[in-house]
This record gives structure tokens, C-alpha cells and sequence, in this order.
């Protein structure tokens, strides 16, 4: 989910039909024209100059596609949290506002529609399964929304409930968000997002399948067991369909907000995370490979970390693994060569990169082993050599001839390292980085 917490939207009911939701794309397109020319001619009209990026970044429209994508939901909103994530220090500040919003809200079904949806997967008599189903959701995201409930037996389940018609709207959905970026010019020209689509796609109908969920989730459970650090929900096999997951209620606050804990909580959460993704990559090699913030809560009352939303979860190949420790251990090894060429075998690049811009490649492994490679702390909230790397990257973007999509299973991995490191900089902890990796590298070979 993009948010286990207090759902902050409204009711809305979600267009669930094809027409719908097309029409829903037409009127944001449409309403993005209507305020670019009010504010050209205003600008006209005052004398000032005019450029089409200021036409389109305007307040209104900004609050236009928060709300638009905010209402259909599904895979539109999606694209919106997944670019959010993966483009990072990327992306145009003022899109970036509008990311952020779909992160943190979302709107949720009327009771009428929800009734729908439990009625088609329950029964028209399903409020018999429960003493007490609160109505309003704990938390609005973009593949469906999750409800609190209490059985007849005294069990909290958490219930997720998928909304109508996302399944089946999945790949035009995506198509058309990514058209609408494209020409109001809110995604910069550098910034190839093709293999991102395809990613996108994959995931969602994957992350659509809840019976498929719950089996990760499952498999999760037993993965984890006897690790004290880590809580799975546990899976309501009876009461889960095709549109429900159904599964145990686990308190926990969003672990992003532990800023305001102390450094030694901070760093040794996150220090937890590090190692789960490092022994997912290398030990099992099975990755829950989305990377929101709200897919991890803490426990306060007896320090766990509760891991949430599996609809994501994907083996990794073996080649992959490979490649990443391959690279991790160049890295380790403060061996710049061994990292150059272990990133051209991993297809992170090509070779014709490092023959047109070796240079500046050369100063991006510099600034990274610099920072990264230390057998000490690591700040990560200490961003300050981001500028830098990003520059060295936008340069070598604008060379088209050059562009390079990575194999799609690397994507998936490299999202989820991302995002980690995007968590790190968000709760400021400071952890060796070194030290974890190195040890699951050892366990694992």
C-alpha cells in the first residue's frame, strides 16, 4: 500500500470502467490546456515573457494532476509513486511536489461501492463474518484499500480490498499516464522512462493478484521465522478472494517518521532493513521489490519491525544475483576498475558509455566509493554529494546515442536498493553499510 495509516482522502467512487477512466485522462489533459492558456494570456496581457514549462507548472495545474490521479487510483496513481521513488533527486522540483502527494494520499470507495465489492467476493450476508467492520479504511492506496475488522472468534484482521475495475486498466492506465508526462513536459528529456513502464505494468498485475500475495506473504512468515527483529502478518486463508486479502492486524507506526527518535533506534532499524534486503538478494533470492516508505512499520512496545504488502515479492535470478555481488564486492574492495567492469557485465551500462564519457563514469565511481565504500558509519542522511552525482548523470543522459535500458529484472532489484537508501536519508541513521553487506556476502557464497 502506498500508506498503512489514518486514510487522509474522501469518498469517491472509483471509475471502473474502461470509458471512464479514459474520460477521466481526457478531462485532466483538458483541464492542464484550459489553465496553460489562462496563464499565458494573463502573462501576455502583463508583458511578461512566456515559456511553456512555466505554463504547465503552475499552481492550479499542479493541483490538477494530484487530484485527477488521485481519483483514478490504480495504476495511475501508481506510476506517479513508483516515479516518485525511482527518479529520486531526478526529477523537477515541482513534480516532485505532486508525487509526494500521491505518496501520502488517496481517495477511497463510498460505502455503496465497497458494499459492491464485499458483496460480489463475500455474499450479500457478509457482515455475519464479523462483530464489527469499521467502514472507513486505515489506509487508501492505489491498488485497493485496507479496513479494520473484528471476527466473530475476537480476532483483528486488517482487510485490503481492491478497487473495481483497477485489474483489467492496468496497461492502458499506464500508457496514459505516461503520455500525459510526456507532453505536458513535466518529465525531463534526459530521463528515459520506457524500461520504467514496462516495470510498472509487470508489477501491477502482479500486485493485482491477491491469492498470489497472500502466498508470498506466507512464504515470508516462514522465512522470517525465529528472526526476533521482524513481524509478518499472518494470512486469513477463509476470508481471502480474488479482491480480498485478508490477514492479521499488526500495530506499528510508519517507520519513516522515526526522525524524531533516538539516533540508536534510528540506526538500528534501518541497519535491520539493510541486512532483510541484503539476504533477500543473496540468500534467498526471493525480493519484495517495492520500495515505499508505508511497506514497513515500527512497534514501539517491543522494538519490531512489522513488514507489510507483498504484492510485489518476485524471485530473483540467479544471473542478477551474480551481477550484484560481483559489484558490491569490487565496491568493498575499493577496486574502481573491478566496479567499472562489473557494471558493464550487469548491464547497468554499456560498454560505448565508458568509450564516449569514461571520464565522467570515472568521477561518479570516485564520488560513490568515496562515500560508500568506508568500513565505518555511513550518514545517509547526509545527501551532499547527490548534486554531483546527478549532474555527472544528467550529462551523460543527454547523449542519446548512448541510452542504455538495463535488463528488466535488474530493475526490479535496483528499485528496492533505492529505495532503501532513500528510507536511510529520510530517518537520517547513520549505519555500516560495509560491515552488513560484507558479513551476508560471507554467509552466502
Amino acid at each position: 500500500m502506498a500508506r498503512e495509516d489514518d486514510a487522509k482522502g474522501r469518498h469517491r467512487a472509483v471509475p471502473s470502467s474502461r470509458i471512464g477512466r479514459l474520460s477521466g485522462f481526457g478531462r485532466l489533459a483538458g483541464g492542464v490546456a484550459g489553465g496553460m492558456l489562462a496563464e499565458g494570456a494573463r502573462r501576455v496581457a502583463s508583458g511578461e515573457r512566456v515559456r511553456m514549462n512555466d505554463l504547465v507548472l503552475t499552481p492550479g495545474n499542479i493541483g490538477r494532476l494530484t487530484e485527477r490521479l488521485s481519483h483514478l487510483r490504480g495504476a495511475a496513481m501508481k506510476m506517479g509513486q513508483m516515479l516518485s521513488m525511482d527518479a529520486g533527486d531526478a526529477l523537477p522540483p515541482e513534480l516532485s511536489e505532486i508525487l509526494a502527494k500521491l505518496r501520502d494520499n488517496a481517495d477511497f470507495m463510498p460505502p455503496r461501492q465497497l458494499d459492491k465489492v464485499l458483496a460480489e467476493e463475500w455474499g450479500s450476508e457478509w457482515r455475519k463474518n464479523f462483530r464489527r467492520f469499521e467502514p472507513r479504511p486505515i489506509a487508501a492506496a492505489s491498488i485497493g484499500q485496507v479496513h479494520r475488522a473484528l471476527t466473530r472468534d475476537g480476532r483483528t484482521l486488517a482487510i485490503k480490498v481492491q478497487y473495481p475495475g483497477v485489474a483489467q486498466s492496468i496497461d492502458s492506465d499506464v500508457d496514459n499516464v505516461a503520455t500525459l508526462l510526456r507532453v505536458t513536459g513535466l518529465l525531463p528529456k534526459e530521463l528515459d522512462i520506457a524500461p520504467l513502464l514496462a516495470a510498472a505494468k509487470e508489477q501491477l498485475h502482479e500486485e493485482a493478484d491477491y491469492r498470489r500475495e497472500g502466498r508470498m506473504m506466507q512464504r515470508y512468515g516462514e522465512l522470517l521465522a525465529g528472526h526476533e527483529a521482524f513481524v509478518v502478518p499472518t494470512l486469513d486463508e477463509e476470508l481471502t478472494r480474488d479482491r480480498i486479502l485478508a490477514m492479521s492486524y499488526e500495530e506499528g507506526r510508519p517507520v519513516e517518521q522515526l526522525g524524531d527518535q533516538p539516533q540508536e533506534v534510528r540506526d538500528s532499524v534501518f541497519a535491520e532493513v539493510i541486512e532483510l534486503v541484503a539476504r533477500e538478494l543473496f540468500e534467498w533470492g526471493l525480493m519484495q521489490t517495492d520500495p515505499n516508505f508505508a511497506n514497513y512499520r515500527y512497534r514501539e512496545a517491543d522494538r519490531k519491525i512489522v513488514l507489510l504488502d507483498f504484492g510485489a515479492t518476485r524471485e530473483v535470478d540467479r544471473d542478477v544475483q551474480q551481477s550484484y555481488r560481483n559489484l558490491l564486492r569490487a565496491g568493498l574492495d575499493r577496486d574502481h576498475a573491478g566496479v567499472r567492469q562489473a557494471a558493464i557485465d550487469a548491464q547497468f551500462m554499456s560498454p560505448a558509455v565508458v568509450e564516449k564519457h569514461g571520464e565522467a563514469i570515472d568521477r561518479m565511481i570516485d564520488i560513490i566509493l568515496s562515500e560508500m565504500a568506508k568500513d565505518a558509519p555511513f550518514d545517509f542522511g547526509d545527501r551532499g554529494f547527490v548534486p554531483a552525482l546527478r549532474d555527472e548523470g544528467f550529462a551523460i543522459a543527454q547523449d542519446k546515442s548512448i541510452w542504455h535500458i538495463p535488463p528488466a529484472e535488474t530493475l526490479f532489484v535496483q528499485r528496492k536498493v533505492s529505495g532503501t537508501a532513500l528510507l536511510g536519508a529520510r530517518i537520517g541513521a547513520v549505519v555500516n553499510i560495509h560491515a552488513i553487506v560484507r558479513d551476508v556476502l560471507e554467509r552466502t557464497n
